[in-house]
């Protein structure tokens, strides 16, 4: 038999810290996810989840897709009072039908590897991103432009952080986010893969950029590295670049948001690579 919470105990109390703490989820390993597509997709992508909340009560009746998800999976579910249910939803979204409560994996760059000799992988490094909805974005557009991995660098934004996971509308279950201190440890990862046979290099994106990122020769392994959205790229990040480009603009804006410029700039790798092709 399901297990049903009907009054807010101990466990609904966690999952709802879980919600806004950061501290909490960090150090219970865990955390929620809301939402149809992600999580369908932590699902299709054997991400590892903990436990299925589901809302108790026929009127309004679980959708099909929530009654699906309920009969077919193996990860143990427990149905909320609606109101309880309310608590670990998005604010004004009333009471969500599922949420996930999602374990978070290892995400460390030490030993991390991507792509083979011969390939040509881009990883997509973020540093300090101020924004969960922002981080999420970029991990959208990084998968959507077939990056191999996006980095945060700092002490950024939360990529367990429910914001992120929405924003990220599921990118966030299937490609690997991984966190560093700082320039040193994505030094350390372009050598590794230069060692690996895989030549490498660090460009980043500045509205003082050397050239055009139109006129940057994208096509070999890169990894694209985005500012802080307030102040932009650090002084240790930029002298950790081999290049800097820039994204002509027009209008008043004075540059573009960093999820913004990471779609712009990968969206340039991919036309190159589709055009330009060796």
């Amino acid at each position: 038999m399901t297990r049903q919470i009907h009054s807010r105990n101990a466990a609904v109390q966690v999952w709802t810290a879980y919600l806004d703490n950061r501290t909490t989820r960090n150090r219970d390993g865990r955390f929620l996810v809301h939402g149809v597509r992600p999580i369908t997709q932590a699902l299709a992508c054997d991400w590892p989840l903990e436990t299925l909340l589901y809302r108790l009560g026929d009127e309004p009746g679980l959708s099909v897709w929530a009654r699906e998800v309920l009969d077919s999976s193996p990860v143990p579910v427990v149905g909320l009072a609606p109101e309880l249910m309310a608590e670990l939803g998005e604010k004004s979204a009333g009471a969500p039908e599922l949420v996930a409560v999602a374990e978070q994996v290892p995400a460390g760059l030490a030993g991390h590897e991507v792509g083979e000799p011969g390939e040509a992988p881009v990883v997509v490094v973020f540093d300090r991103p101020n924004s969960p909805g922002n981080l999420g974005t970029l991990i959208r557009s990084a998968d959507a432009f077939g990056a191999s991995a996006v980095v945060v660098s700092g002490h950024g934004a939360d990529q367990y952080d429910p914001r992120c996971v929405r924003a990220s509308t599921g990118s966030l279950f299937s490609m690997p986010v991984l966190r560093v201190a700082g320039p040193a440890d994505v030094l350390a990862f372009r050598d590794r893969q230069v060692e690996r046979g895989i030549p490498t290099r660090i460009v980043g994106t500045d509205e003082r950029g050397d050239r055009a990122v139109f006129d940057q020769d994208l096509i070999d392994a890169t990894i694209l590295v985005l500012g802080n959205e307030t102040g932009g790229m650090s002084a240790a990040w930029s002298a950790a670049c081999d290049d800097t480009v820039t994204i002509p603009m027009g209008g008043t804006a004075s540059s573009l948001g960093a999820p913004s410029a990471a779609a712009v700039a990968l969206y340039e790798i991919s036309r190159q690579r589709r055009t330009f092709a060796r």
